[in-house]
This record gives C-alpha cells, sequence and structure tokens, in this order.
C-alpha cells in the first residue's frame, strides 16, 4: 500500500501538491456551493473534449503516418533533423506539447537508430523538446495554460497570437540555427520505413485495417474542428463535449482510458486554492500588490519552481493584466527540466531506453533552455522599449 501512495505521488505531484493546496485554503474558507463558482467548465470542456480527440488520432497512428511520409524525402542529417524537430514544433500548436512529444519523441529515437546516428539522439530530442515548448506558445489550444488565459481574458484570436507571434518567430530561427550548428556535416543517410510482406492474406487484412483507422481519424478531425469552433467561441462548450463523448464512447471506447483525467483535477483543485485565497482580503491585497507590473518577471520565476499551468492558474487571481502573465508563463516553459512538464516526457523517455547518459542529457538540456530562454528575454526587453 505505502508504495502504490508513493508512486501514485511521484507520478502525479502536481495534481497531489494542488490537493493539498486546495484542502489547506478549506480551513480558512468553509466549504460551500460557492466552490462551484470557482470552476471554469468552460475550460475544462474544451480541455477534456481536445484532450480524448488527440488521444484517438495518436492512437490510430496519424501523427507517425504523416511524419513517415516526411521522412522518406530527407537525403541528410540536416533534413532528418529539420523534419523532425519542426514536426514537433508545427503539431504542438494544434495537438499540445505533450502529445507531440510522446508521439514524434520515440519516433525520432526509432529513425536516427536505424539511420545509425544514435549519436545526434541527445542534440535532437533536446531541440524536438525545446520545439514542442515553443511551438505550443502560439495558439490557445497549444498547452493548457494558454487555453486558459485565453479564454479568462475573452480575447481574440488575432489578439492573442499578436501577442505571442514575436516569441514564436524568434523561437523558429533559433531551432533553425540549432539544427545547423548540430547538423552541420550534413552526412548522408539511408533507412526505409515501407514493410514489405507477400502474404496477400495479410496484406488483405492490413488494407482493411489501415481503412478502418482512416475512417476514424476522419471522424476525429471532425471533432477536432468542431472543439476549435468551441475555441473561438462559435459552438457552446457543453455541445461539443456531448457530441465527442458520446461518439468516441460509441467509436473508440478504449481512447476514454487513456485520456489524462489528473490534469482535468488538478485544474479543478487549482480553482478551489485560487478562489479561496481570493476570498482572504489581507492575502489577496499582498499577492495582487506583489505581482501587478511584474507578471513576466513573476511567471517566469514561478515556472521554474511549479511548472508554467499552475503558474498561470496560481497568479492568474492576483492581477488584470492577462497579456503580460501569458508571456510571462509562457517564456517560463524554458529553463529547469519542470519549467514545462512536457520537458519531463522527454527526459523520461530518453532515460529509460539511456540511464547512463541522463546527466549529460540534463546538463545540455539546462544550458539549452537557460540559452533560449535569455534571448526570449531580450526579445521581450526590445518589445516594451518599442
Amino acid at each position: 500500500m505505502k508504495e502504490k501512495v508513493i508512486g501514485f505521488i511521484k507520478k502525479d505531484t502536481v495534481l497531489c501538491v494542488a490537493t493539498t493546496l486546495a484542502m489547506v485554503s478549506a480551513f480558512f474558507v468553509k466549504p460551500t456551493l460557492n466552490y462551484v463558482n470557482y470552476i471554469d467548465f468552460r475550460v475544462l470542456g474544451i480541455l477534456l473534449s481536445l484532450m480524448t480527440v488527440m488521444a484517438g488520432l495518436q492512437r490510430n497512428g496519424l501523427f507517425d503516418m504523416i511524419g513517415s511520409s516526411l521522412l522518406k524525402r530527407t537525403k541528410n542529417t540536416m533534413q532528418l533533423s529539420l523534419v523532425l524537430v519542426f514536426l514537433c514544433f508545427f503539431f504542438s500548436m494544434f495537438i499540445t506539447n505533450d502529445v507531440s512529444l510522446i508521439t514524434f519523441v520515440p519516433f525520432a529515437m526509432l529513425t536516427l537508430r536505424k539511420c545509425n546516428q544514435e549519436k545526434l539522439l541527445i542534440p535532437v530530442i533536446i531541440v524536438q523538446t525545446l520545439a514542442a515548448n515553443l511551438g505550443s506558445m502560439l495558439t490557445p489550444i497549444g498547452n493548457p495554460q494558454n487555453l486558459y488565459l485565453y479564454n479568462l481574458a475573452e480575447m481574440k484570436m488575432s489578439t492573442f497570437i499578436g501577442i505571442i507571434g514575436p516569441y514564436t518567430l524568434t523561437s523558429g530561427i533559433l531551432l533553425l540555427l540549432s539544427v545547423a550548428v548540430v547538423c552541420r556535416k550534413k552526412e548522408k543517410i539511408e533507412f526505409t520505413l515501407e514493410e514489405n510482406n507477400s502474404d496477400h492474406e495479410i496484406e488483405k487484412e492490413r488494407l482493411h485495417l489501415r481503412r478502418k483507422t482512416h475512417q476514424k481519424n476522419a471522424v476525429y478531425l471532425i471533432l477536432f474542428l468542431m472543439s476549435l469552433l468551441v475555441v473561438v467561441r462559435v459552438l457552446p462548450y457543453y455541445v461539443a463535449f456531448i457530441v465527442v463523448f458520446v461518439t468516441v464512447f460509441i467509436m473508440d471506447r478504449q481512447v476514454l482510458k487513456t485520456v489524462d483525467y489528473s490534469l482535468i483535477l488538478t485544474f479543478i483543485a487549482f480553482f478551489i486554492f485560487t478562489g479561496n485565497i481570493g476570498e482572504i482580503e489581507t492575502i489577496r491585497n499582498v499577492l495582487q500588490e506583489f505581482v501587478n507590473g511584474r507578471e513576466v518577471g513573476v511567471g517566469i520565476a514561478a515556472s521554474q519552481v511549479i511548472s508554467n499551468v499552475p503558474a498561470a492558474l496560481l497568479l492568474s487571481g492576483f492581477t488584470r493584466d492577462y497579456a503580460k502573465l501569458l508571456v510571462g508563463v509562457n517564456i517560463g516553459g524554458l529553463g529547469t527540466l519542470i519549467a514545462s512538464m512536457a520537458s519531463l516526457i522527454s527526459y523520461k523517455i530518453y532515460a529509460h531506453h539511456y540511464n547512463e547518459q541522463k546527466g549529460k542529457y540534463f546538463r545540455w538540456f539546462s544550458i539549452a533552455n537557460v540559452g533560449y530562454l535569455a534571448v526570449l528575454l531580450v526579445v521581450y526587453g526590445l518589445i516594451r522599449w518599442m
């Protein structure tokens, strides 16, 4: 029993911390029906819909198929690395940084091993991680804190992209330069991603399964577009949520078991905690005075310690300058390994296969993240000056 508890805490540390904070705050603000008003059900509905759709697309291999198709056209390590990195960069804008890394980091490891380019594993996976965290900044659905702040501030899509766009553009340039440095020799590569099978019956069964998969993916893409209509406030969130849940339950119910429900519970716990803190006038005033005017710096600093999603949820209750907080918690995803929880995904995947090299990975990860963070802070300074 003790081992199970410890294992759960290690697996869902943020959820455990959020729940503890919510429970402690309940001693100061007596639980009432008012707690329900703390919870942003629209954000939770959109988040759960998107996570379900992404889980379905991932389970049905859509992203792997796209990646494999692009890799067939690569001839050298420069082209290969660019594809692996920018798959994470662009896909994270729509499928979240977590899903992007869960999908494309193992894909990169398999591909580099096939090409006898294992020496590129550490730099490519580190740059992939940076790409996923930086690409996901650009859209409200790229990561949970974006969706939350976008909804809270009732921003227009154009306003959101206008705030984050300069940092995303700079990030894209930095990623290109990073790949150019890592793969400056441009070594030729040869590998095949195609499987040949002469057995007619097996091939027939494979084609049948592929057809079914394509049909499911088509449905998931329709559900994704429906979720986007909710994000841009065309459809009510509860309509999309019901349609997504019912459709997936009927068509592909195993997907519902793979959704990360702990993230939803984490949001609820933080909503309760921040709501209760907002009811305690003395603490609320102190925190407002501390955060106001320092949203970017405080957002970055808080993200280094508790990661950027909890930082956004906690700090949003003590400022109305959501644009600066948005910049702070997104840039704040760079830096420490826990600044963005998505970074832990890459680290754990790599460490699982190359445990003896995880120290080297961590060192280069930290150096790269600090460097990128410094450049984006300069960009922020230039934007303020202009």
